[in-house]
């Protein structure tokens, strides 16, 4: 026997055998009829009835042990809908979470929910994100780690208080009746949301989640607060921030989204020269006007310089129409000649440096005079290489005016119109409207307007209100993000990422941001707990934290001055009585609401969570926040690892918006809609739909990705019944056979499932739930339904009840049944149940699958040489079958020669005597009979079929190799087709085979 020469011998690693059974149209068509003819039954797993039969087969139909089982093949509509829900409350899913935080585990896993915001009905982009999480979850619950999960929700901010406030507006109201309209339209939104993630079977202990705007969290929040105040990371000033006019606040800008095709106003206008630079002024050519170029006409009245690049060339050019003079930069000379439409004649060039100490008329505000400064942020790009420079309306313009000591006089009020400072012809006018219009009309009185033009490029919205913002100074508190970023930096290189290109956009991120502005001036947050003096400002933060814990937020604005800033807190600001305070009325970003969520929520953990796991829109928004947050308080990432997922888009990719009526409803999916073409599809549907996704990319969801997803899991459900219907009556607790008595083809099946089971655990492990369900298809497509199904059911359905070569093929069924339920399960935990339910080895609602563990695979199902037996014959098997296209294998007796060697022996293992038709080998070969020989002999009738190849065995790393090569002859067999098994074993028509006899004339 080889298998017990090779026991010491490694796994092989040749693969050409298992290749050549597993390509595309492994099965023979002739094998999949020879099964039906064989058995009596049908090639479908879940389809095993008996075939049409004469009276002399149908007498023995009963004595066939066909599948039987009453687990549905198919669950549509209201019982697919009622099934569901009957899982969820049998097995416990509810309590299940709870259940895993109490057992004991050697390890946790902590994946730390971003708080969904908490406006809205539940989406498809929900059910991609918490589906996502829920099968990561699940996995790591499944193989013994205790998972921290705790559902949270982002419940601040100017969204909940608009939608809240709906047509009321805020005319009249006090902010505690904003805060409690607020409170009040998220707490129905959160209850709307939880109840859905909740019908997707996500696990989590939904009566203990975390809310932004409860008490606790927000002294969490305010402690993280203190602590970057202390280091001098959190500030207040007064300078240009994004100010949305529809919104009447600062934003952030995570609270931005660039609209591509906005529409702006371009002008060329001049700037008179009245002081000119040394350089210039010896070259006495008259009088210059500097050009500069905006589109954003209406911060001219704020100009406060014009700046140039140092290392530039600028050009004096004389205009051939007017004979006007201008400066420009030298490589922007040819284009600007083509867009005035006129030739432009260079009589002087000087370097940007040399424009130092120039002075320009300011052209709409008489006796105002703005210097010429040299500045780093001045590109060639667009314009003419000379900028308009307005300190109140742009950050960059701001650096210069720091730098310069300029005047920072904001002419924009919270509405998005000028003020007072303006002046008269502009005041309450809305900049982007009619004040742009005003202004141009000013520059054209003047005489200073060159050109007008209309510009379309990418320009700032509000992602709230898409109405676009303003740049305006206004006195806020800020987080000096710059000294932040390279530490943050340095820590994001030890955080995984996936995918791994997402990791670029994060550090773009962080470079863009200097500073990052967390006040905003509405009603519905969480007040920065600030005391305003004539001389100075107080924060009282340990002492409002406690009170926030206690009292909540709302106590802000509900105690007197002189309960929130108690005497202990004022003797320390040593600045006058607490009449002399003012309450601020400012509260923070919500960006900085959940950044700090690790803070309130990962305590019960080491502090960082294994994983955070979100959209691509998160790259800016709360995966920066919790890292910038996190690094400033304590100098540590809040996560091991980075899940970046894409967007949910209808099937054609577009986004979806109820205008193009593309919008897919989770709850229509699941629960169906009125429309026919809308049919329930329950919830393991939407869960498939994520898994099977590249949710790396754009994940589209429509009617044929969800179809798709209903076919594959009735698919799935056709081979769970096959593998019930077959395990009737066996209990593998008393009648499992041991792994060294089995057949060799069922040994060969367990040690196909440890490869597998060790595949699939490592596709959960990478977030690579997509590869999960390849590898399980291909598993049971290929190893499952046209491979062993095809070969064992005449052992199955014919053999003996009791008998160790039925019982064997049972207990491998039994363990594939096992495995391939526990693989589903994250993915699809109603139907896993549901099959644990009919499966047989445990006691019904003593223990659910998801308490009982993950893959169960044993290192005894690797056997030395059992890969190369069975592989070896399959390759022998595939070159019989390709000999007799068409025709039924089951009606040949083979003759299998081979040299004397390793093949020989691994060939002798599955069959001793030198001819059988029962042996392992004629199992495999699914032949009549089947003769091993060292030689074909010369006397082979006419009608036989030859064919010939070769097998090559690798072992021990190349120590023992052979290439082997055999010869096969079939021949038409002449015994008759048995009516009990259909196998051509039998002496005469209509007389039982040896075998049938033996079973059917026992006591």
């Amino acid at each position: 026997m080889l298998l017990c020469r090779v026991s010491t011998v490694t796994q092989a690693v040749a693969r050409w055998g298992r290749r050549s059974h597993r390509g595309s149209g492994l099965l023979h068509p002739a094998l999949s009829f020879s099964s039906s003819r064989c058995h009596g039954v049908s090639s479908g797993e879940g389809n095993a009835q008996p075939a049409e039969a004469g009276p002399a087969q149908g007498q023995y139909r009963d004595s066939v042990l066909l599948p039987r089982t009453d687990f549905p093949m198919k669950l549509t509509g209201q019982k697919l809908l009622d099934r569901e829900l009957e899982v969820q409350r049998e097995c416990g899913f509810a309590e299940l979470y709870s259940w895993q935080r109490q057992r004991k585990a050697k390890k946790e896993f902590c994946l730390h929910d971003g708080p969904p915001y908490a406006n809205g009905d539940p989406h498809v982009g929900h059910a991609l994100n918490k589906i996502l999480k829920d099968i990561r979850n699940r996995f790591e619950m499944l193989r013994g780690r205790q998972v921290h999960y705790i559902p949270g929700w982002d419940c601040h901010g100017l969204p909940i208080e608009l939608k809240a406030l709906g047509e009321l507006g805020t005319s009249g109201l006090t902010p505690l009746q904003i805060r409690q309209k607020a409170r009040e339209f998220a707490e129905r939104a959160i209850a709307r949301q939880r109840a859905a993630f909740q019908r997707w079977g996500v696990m989590a202990d939904w009566d203990n989640c975390y809310y932004t705007f409860d008490g606790t969290y927000e002294a969490a929040q305010l402690k993280v607060f203190q602590e970057m105040h202390s280091k001098g990371l959190i500030y207040q000033d007064y300078k240009p921030v994004f100010w949305s006019p529809s919104s009447r606040t600062a934003l952030a800008e995570a609270e931005l989204e660039y609209n591509p095709e906005h529409l702006s106003t371009a002008i060329y206008a001049t700037f008179p020269l009245g002081t000119l630079p040394p350089k210039l002024a010896e070259a006495d050519v008259g009088s210059i006007s500097v050009l500069v170029w905006t589109t954003q006409p209406w911060t001219i009245p704020a100009n406060q310089a014009v700046c140039y690049m140092p290392n530039a060339q600028y050009s004096v050019v004389k205009r051939a129409d007017n004979s006007q003079l201008l400066l420009v930069a030298t490589e922007r000379a040819a284009s600007l000649a083509v867009l005035l439409g006129t030739e432009l004649e260079s009589v002087g060039t000087v370097t940007g440096s040399q424009l130092e100490g120039g002075i320009c008329k300011h052209p709409t505000i008489p006796d105002k005079e703005v210097p010429l400064l040299p500045a780093n942020h001045v590109t060639m790009g667009k314009g003419t290489g000379l900028v308009h420079t307005a300190p109140a309306h742009g950050m960059e313009d701001y650096s210069v005016a720091s730098q310069f000591k300029l005047s920072v006089e904001c002419m924009v009020d919270g509405e998005g119109k000028f003020n007072e400072l303006a002046g008269p012809e502009l005041q309450n006018l809305f900049v982007m409207g009619e004040g742009t219009d005003k202004v141009i009309s000013m520059l054209k009185a003047c005489g200073a307007l060159v050109k007008e033009e209309h510009c379309v490029h990418s320009y700032p919205y509000d992602w709230r209100t898409k109405q676009p913002v303003v740049i305006r100074p206004s006195k806020q508190w800020f987080i000096n993000t710059a000294s932040l970023k390279d530490k943050a930096k340095e820590v994001l290189q030890k955080v995984r990422v996936l995918p791994e290109s997402a990791r670029s956009s994060l550090l773009a991120m962080l470079d863009r941001r200097t500073y990052w502005c967390i006040s905003r001036q509405r009603s519905w947050g969480v007040p920065i707990p600030v005391f305003y003096h004539k001389e100075k400002h107080t924060l009282a933060l340990s002492h409002i934290a406690q009170l926030f814990k206690e009292k909540g937020s709302d106590c802000w604005w509900e105690l007197p001055v002189e309960t929130l800033l108690p005497p202990e807190v004022l003797k320390k600001s040593k600045a006058g009585p607490v009449t002399d305070y003012v309450r601020g009325e400012d509260v923070l970003d919500i960006w900085f609401d959940s950044g700090a969520s690790w803070a309130a929520v990962l305590e019960e953990s080491d502090s960082r969570a294994d994983v955070y796991v979100e959209g691509k829109d998160q790259i800016g928004g709360w995966f920066q926040s919790s890292l910038l947050t996190s690094v400033a308080a304590r100098n540590k990432a809040p996560y091991k690892s980075l899940v970046v997922h894409g967007f949910a888009v209808s099937e054609k990719g577009e986004k979806m918006s109820k205008s193009l009526g593309n919008v897919v409803d989770p709850d229509t999916v699941i629960n169906g809609g009125k429309d026919p073409g809308a049919p329930a599809y329950g919830a393991d549907v939407l869960r498939w739909w994520v898994a099977e996704s590249n949710v790396f990319s754009e994940v589209q969801i429509g009617p044929t990705a969800l179809n798709s997803a209903r076919d594959s899991i009735n698919k799935l459900r056709n081979t769970l019944k096959f593998l019930l219907g077959n395990l009737q009556g066996f209990d593998p607790r008393t009648q499992a056979v041991d792994p060294k008595e089995m057949h060799y083809i069922d040994q060969y099946m367990l040690h196909q499932l440890r490869d597998f089971s060790i595949k699939v655990t490592d596709a959960y492990s990478e977030f690579d739930a997509s590869r999960a369900i390849r590898l399980l298809q291909a598993f049971i497509a290929r190893d499952l339904s046209s491979f062993y199904f095809s070969i064992i059911k005449d052992r199955l359905y014919c053999d003996p009840e009791e008998s160790l070569a039925r019982r064997s093929c049972q207990t491998v069924l039994e363990e594939i049944l096992d495995g391939v339920t526990r693989a589903i399960a994250p993915i699809l935990p109603h139907l896993a149940e549901e099959v644990y339910l009919h499966a047989p080895g445990h006691d019904r609602g003593w223990e659910t699958l998801f308490k009982s563990g993950w893959i169960k695979s044993s290192s005894v199902w690797r056997r030395p040489g059992l890969e190369e037996a069975v592989e070896g014959a399959c390759a022998i098997r595939d070159s019989f079958l390709s000999s007799i296209p068409g025709k039924n294998a089951a009606q040949y007796n083979l003759t299998i020669a081979i040299e004397p060697g390793l093949l020989f022996e691994l060939m002798e293992s599955l069959q001793e005597e030198p001819t059988s038709t029962s042996s392992q080998l004629t199992e495999l070969m699914m032949a009549a009979q089947t003769t091993l020989t060292s030689q074909l002999p010369r006397d082979l009738p006419p009608d036989a079929l030859r064919s010939s190849g070769n097998f090559l065995i690798n072992l021990e790393g190349g120590v023992i190799r052979e290439d082997s090569t055999y010869s096969i002859a079939a021949v038409p067999t002449s015994a008759a087709r048995c009516p009990r098994c259909r196998r051509y074993t039998a002496e005469s028509p209509d007389c039982l085979c040896p075998r049938c006899h033996s079973i059917l004339s026992a006591p």
